[in-house]
């Protein structure tokens, strides 16, 4: 890169933060407006090709919500996420925040990327933030009905919850993680039926096996025995040669001895 002065760096890198583009794009943008920020950006996204509107929207956006624009210039830290959250009226303790943090791609929990926050917002046409509240309620509606939707936030949570380092999932963040995305009062998929309580007897189960970590197989055959058992609660799927995980084999045996105990009980 040629020698630029202190004002001409600091134009190029405002210029990169809003569209997204290289600083060699940059350079050549300023310099054909005589180091104009504001006619060299809006050339830029009047100019075909080139980002659309939503890009520098988007941008903008995220630039906003910057803990320290300084030491991290692509990315939203705790504070930065929990006030864009809040502005477009997402719930820590819902489904639909973590389908926000699927759909751009978080790295761990409460934490963008200037990329996944742009591609992820670029992907819904979203270019205000009324639009961006909307598709909040779009995901509300459509997350515990769209089995596809709802798998791919299932799935998602299990590396963002988990710490550092680790490849499997803390017995105790699995069990919250559970509560939320198998509860329909919270935007997810009720476990729990009139028959069976599905749910709390899983999370007793685990339990009483000592509360083991939870692995990826795990994690993602719960997603598939919980479809199952709300499809079949008396077990017409299951068959012992399967492929479940041990655990899920388990749990069966558990379930028909919980039914058995109800129904004498019943009886007496």
């Amino acid at each position: 890169m040629p020698p630029y002065s202190t004002s001409q760096k600091q134009a190029i890198a405002q210029f990169v933060n809003l569209t997204n583009s290289k600083d060699s794009v940059a350079s050549k943008s300023l310099r054909a407006t005589g180091w104009n920020l504001e006619r060299a950006v809006d050339a830029f996204f009047n100019s075909s090709p080139g980002p659309s509107k939503s890009t520098k929207f988007l941008n903008e956006v995220f630039d906003s919500y910057r803990d320290d624009a300084e030491e991290t210039p692509d990315g939203i830290g705790i504070d930065g996420a929990m006030r864009f959250l809040g502005d477009i009226e997402v719930q820590l303790d819902e489904v639909a925040c973590l389908a926000i943090f699927e759909m751009c791609k978080c790295p761990s929990m409460g934490e963008f990327t200037r990329e996944g926050f742009v591609d992820g917002w670029k992907s819904t046409e979203c270019d205000a933030k009324p639009k961006m509240a909307q598709h909040v309620q779009y995901l509300r509606s459509n997350i515990p009905k769209d089995p596809e939707l709802f798998r791919r936030v299932y799935r998602f949570t299990f590396p963002l919850s988990r710490m550092q380092g680790q490849r499997n999932l803390q017995f105790e963040i699995a069990s919250e993680q559970w509560n939320l995305l198998f509860t329909a009062d919270r935007g997810g998929v009720p476990w729990n039926t009139a028959t069976t309580p599905w749910l709390d007897w899983w999370i007793e189960f685990l339990e009483g096996r000592g509360k083991k970590p939870v692995n990826k197989d795990l994690w993602e055959q719960t997603e598939v025995f919980m479809r199952k058992s709300l499809d079949d609660e008396n077990f017409g799927w299951w068959s012992a040669d399967g492929a479940w995980p041990g655990a899920l084999d388990d749990f069966v045996g558990y379930v028909k001895g919980k039914r058995g105990h109800g129904s004498e009980m019943e009886v007496e």
